[in-house]
């Protein structure tokens, strides 16, 4: 057993009012709103109803460096069936009406986002409201990627960030928050680079190792009590150590169990066991997983999806990796994404709906 599994995962009774709308398990879905990207354009009102939260992918910046996030609908010569802008929002009314959560995903694979300077901060701020306000949107998913979030020299507590991009984020985040109320639902879908692997390495170190690794930490930490759910990335992802020491491989259940007990049970930092980071509550769980095989590298099929699930909230058929505890709340899982479940015939939220009932 760890040091940190004692940890308690306390929930302020704030942070809770956000999540009091999804239902007990959860299923998340990034829909290709602003491009295609070969698995064909979902219209937003032809979103089975299986999808209880909805990532509106992507709002991108203007330059990586400016705040100023811009999105718009896919355009009609690569999406002959769009909707209108009008159709469009009338679909999120529709959605929100059948209790489901619509939100604006920031980033993505080409939308790199540094918020260097307190202008660019108040910018994110200005720009991710007028989205919101203009959609009628439930909140906020954060998908930095790339070199979006790292870490400068010197800076190595989680606990206490200093890299301007990691503070500027919090501080953006803390702000619409703060102008929202606690109804503003907040997503993250970190890749496992940013959160598990700063079990081993956290920021550049002594060695000048990369500046990005564990570098999503300082934010998840700071904004533990505004977060509805992490749903990090358990695919495109190279080996990572999980809490037994073994290196784990993407292509089956034991991934998923090792990369998810980790958040769950929380883990010393850079190996520090003075320095650890705490576990998440369960509720605030996803696993992210690929809808197909298009959609990503890492993707399984449905029986192992189930057999993470069994092992993580039952403790039963569990594989190599023996998880910490039992999580029966474990909130649900995530998916890149609508477009290519449809792809692949619904395979993904069919089982999904099937294991939860």
């Amino acid at each position: 057993m760890l040091a940190v599994a004692g940890l308690l995962a306390v929930q302020s009774p704030q942070a809770a009012a956000s999540d009091r709308a999804l239902p007990a398990h959860a299923l998340v879905g990034y829909l290709h709103t602003s491009f295609a990207n070969g698995s064909g354009y979902t219209r937003l009102a032809d979103t089975p109803d299986s999808w209880d939260i909805i990532d509106l992918a992507f709002g991108e910046p203007t330059s990586a460096t400016s705040g100023d996030i811009r999105f718009g609908l896919c355009p009609k010569t690569e999406c002959p069936n769009v909707e209108t802008k009008d159709e469009f929002k009338a679909a999120v009314k529709a959605k929100q009406a059948q209790g489901k959560k619509v939100l604006i995903s920031i980033g993505g694979q080409n939308g790199q986002v540094q918020l260097t300077t307190t202008q660019a901060r108040d910018t994110f701020v200005a720009s991710v409201s007028a989205i919101i306000d203009e959609y009628g949107l439930d909140g906020l998913d954060i998908d930095f990627e790339g070199h979006s979030l790292s870490l400068n020299a010197g800076d190595s507590d989680f606990k206490n960030p200093k890299t301007p991009v990691i503070v500027n984020l919090i501080s953006a985040v803390k702000s619409l928050k703060a102008k929202y109320g606690p109804g503003f639902t907040l997503t993250m879908a970190p890749e496992t680079f940013f959160v598990q692997l700063g079990y081993q390495f956290y920021g550049p170190g002594q060695w000048g190792g990369d500046p990005r690794a564990g570098s999503y930490l300082p934010v998840i930490h700071a904004l533990r009590d505004d977060l509805t759910l992490l749903h990090v990335q358990d695919y495109n992802s190279g080996p990572i150590m999980g809490l037994d020491n073994q290196y784990h491989q993407m292509g089956g259940a034991d991934f998923h169990i090792a990369m998810t007990d980790m958040l769950l049970t929380g883990f010393p930092v850079k190996g520090n066991t003075a320095n650890a980071f705490p576990p998440l509550p369960p509720e605030k769980i996803a696993i992210g997983m690929p809808a197909s095989p298009q959609a990503g590298n890492g993707h399984v099929p449905p029986g192992e999806v189930n057999k993470a699930l069994d092992c993580l909230t039952k403790n039963t058929n569990c594989g190599s990796y023996k998880p910490h505890g039992k999580w029966p709340a474990l909130r649900g899982l995530m998916t890149w994404s609508v477009n290519w479940d449809r792809f692949n015939n619904w395979e993904f939220s069919k089982n999904f709906d099937a294991y939860f009932g």
